[in-house]
């Protein structure tokens, strides 16, 4: 099943994605307080694919070989990426994690060289990258150079990048085949399938629901479940299919910057001109990647 969207659309709804995103690491702090970053996952995914089934009321059959990539899906852009991401907060600062997981982006670029057909490095890929990455670093130490490196927690933010990297090339071979709401069900579906022995293992599994009595928290976890997961991995299916995976994964450099101002306006954290002037970059870096090679 084809998605019908124009570019602009296209590129409308990945600044979407990519704001909505950015905004859930304020959400997530809030359920921190109560919850572990893997039940946090959970408790998020179950809901979306809830709210998935309400959406498009009909299954998805059995799709015999793909069903394996499905599998893939849902461990690489779910299970997997949140283990390594916030196991990697625990043993690095925070500004590292950022900064290395904004590399996913280029490592798609990467992989796609190597796996798509369509979507090969180029000079502007790599331009963009190198003035976007100066941008995240700028966002990402907001007036502040803290920099200390741990290579447990360094390595385990690579490959958080490296696990979006090859979900984004995997999703690309399957977003224009499939409805994109049952293709983002199916793939919740099995990271929340691929999560449960890891809760398991981590004696988490057991779930304290009173904290969610709360509307604060309750609207938070909403947040992330309904818009941050259901809404926003059936959306960024469609634009992946529409601006494959090297344009549509150059948003994700904007998100440092987006969850600034989101901590800005909600959390009344300072916002610095070294910020501002970061921002300045990573739309400078995200326009150049964007541009085809040859164009004037």
């Amino acid at each position: 099943m084809k998605d019908s969207f124009s570019p602009i659309a296209a590129h409308l709804m990945a600044l979407g994605v990519a704001t909505v995103w950015a905004t859930t690491f304020v959400c997530s702090k809030q359920l921190l307080e109560f919850y572990t970053p893997m039940q946090v996952m959970f408790l998020r995914f179950l809901i979306a694919y809830l709210v998935l089934w309400l959406l498009r009321p009909r299954p998805l059959l059995f799709q015999g070989r793909e069903e394996g990539i499905l599998l893939l899906l849902g461990l690489l852009g779910g299970t997997f990426y949140f283990w390594a991401e916030n196991t990697a907060l625990q043993h690095t600062l925070a500004a590292n994690v950022s900064i290395i997981v904004a590399m996913a982006p280029i490592l798609t670029s990467i992989l796609a060289h190597f796996f798509t057909r369509d979507e090969k490095l180029n000079a502007n890929v790599w331009a963009g990258f190198a003035v976007a990455m100066a941008g995240v670093v700028l966002v990402v130490f907001n007036g502040t150079f803290v920099l200390r490196l741990s290579p447990l927690g360094d390595l385990l933010s690579l490959l958080a990048a490296l696990s979006w990297a090859g979900y984004s090339v995997l999703i690309k071979r399957l977003s224009g085949r499939y409805d994109s709401i049952l293709l983002a069900r199916r793939v919740i579906l099995y990271g929340i399938v691929t999560s449960l022995p890891l809760l398991l293992l981590r004696g988490e599994l057991s779930l304290d629901l009173r904290p969610l009595s709360e509307p604060g928290m309750l609207a938070s976890l909403l947040f992330l479940a309904v818009l941050g997961s259901a809404v926003c991995f059936a959306v960024w299916n469609i634009v992946i299919g529409r601006l494959g995976v090297v344009r549509a994964n150059n948003y994700i450099y904007l998100q440092p910057f987006i969850t600034i101002v989101a901590a800005y306006l909600l959390l009344g954290e300072p916002v610095s001109w070294m910020a501002l002037a970061g921002a300045a970059f990573i739309i400078g870096g995200v326009v150049l990647s964007g541009r085809r090679k040859g164009s004037g």
